[in-house]
């Protein structure tokens, strides 16, 4: 076969790489009972009545033989928290059930577990492809669950998040002479932290407790025996500082306490201090966990995913409060 004068198989594959898919991994038996797996993302439906799904596989594959010989194979559709195991099923040379739960389904074939969907097939037929065999399968079972998927997108694996219909308008036309809309990601940012703030409010009142208090108690739970200056570099970008009174405060509260033999006042929690502790931020989570209901799994893993990236190419070098010391 030769390649078209001009065509780069390079640039064609990166150009098919722009076309978002999901992560699936097929499974099925060899002749003599041993399972096998490979990952693969050219999964695709084909017919709802009657059920029909395909999938392709490179002719070099050492798998293929057992493909083209069984007639049961499994789809799949992997999920968000799957990203190592579709890994593993992608390289060769090691036993890749090992360790892993496994489920019986209307064939031999391996079913495995935590997927976002699953597809049981027999394979009605399959042809050629180019440098692919293409099978086409017949569905004879299938489940699915609310996990979102693990996804492929320009050579890197992807979160999927829902684009809004209905429920969120998008951004309107500013005023005359104002260039300030709801769409500016500071304003969405900025409203999106307060309103969940506001919500914490609420419960931290009827635990006595202001913000400041939840920031330095928070931070203290996770790195204790902090100076006041130390407490303040973690804490310092919510504009709510410590000061000597409010660590004064606390320490009336009997929810820290003052160490005084290492050159400096160091702040440690008390017992009551991580009992508190573990009560503001149980209150955190429960505003959290009523926003991602909401919100959808997918949606909430995304947010946060693209959260984490924001945080860190605007970092001003707040130094890391989980880092091992």
């Amino acid at each position: 076969m030769t390649t078209q004068k001009g065509f780069d198989p390079q640039d064609f594959r990166a150009a098919l790489g722009t076309f978002t898919t999901g992560v699936t991994i097929i499974t099925a038996r060899t002749a003599s009972g041993e399972p096998i797996g490979i990952t693969a993302n050219s999964f695709n439906s084909v017919s709802l009545n009657p059920p029909l799904v395909l999938w392709s596989l490179a002719k070099n594959a050492r798998s293929l033989d057992t493909f083209l010989t069984t007639r049961h194979w499994n789809v799949h559709v992997l999920s968000i928290d799957q990203e190592a195991l579709s890994g593993r099923f992608a390289r060769q040379g090691e036993d890749k059930f090992a360790g892993l739960e496994t489920e019986e389904g209307v064939s031999k074939a391996p079913l495995l577990t935590d997927c976002t969907a699953r597809f049981q097939c027999r394979t009605a037929f399959s042809y050629e492809g180019g440098d692919h065999v293409i099978f086409v399968g017949e569905v004879l079972a299938y489940d699915r669950s609310s996990r979102p998927p693990l996804v492929y997108q320009g050579g890197q694996y992807a979160l999927t998040a829902r684009k809004p219909r209905e429920e969120v308008r998008l951004a309107s036309a500013p005023p005359p002479d104002c260039s300030y809309t709801e769409d500016l990601l500071g304003y969405l940012l900025g409203r999106s932290h307060y309103q969940m703030l506001h919500a914490l409010r609420q419960l931290l009142d009827t635990q006595a407790l202001d913000e400041r208090s939840f920031f330095v108690l928070s931070v203290l739970s996770i790195r204790d025996g902090l100076t006041l200056d130390e407490i303040n570099a973690f804490i310092g970008y919510t504009g709510l500082l410590a000061t000597t009174d409010s660590m004064n405060a606390l320490e009336a509260q009997r929810l820290v306490a003052v160490e005084t033999g290492y050159g400096a006042l160091r702040y440690v929690l008390t017992a009551d201090g991580r009992e508190a502790s573990l009560r503001q931020i149980a209150l955190a989570k429960a505003v959290e966990e009523d926003i991602a209901s909401r919100l959808g799994p997918g949606d909430v893993m995304a947010l946060k995913l693209l959260l984490k990236r924001l945080i860190a190419s605007s970092n001003p070098g707040m130094p890391d409060l989980w880092a091992p010391r």
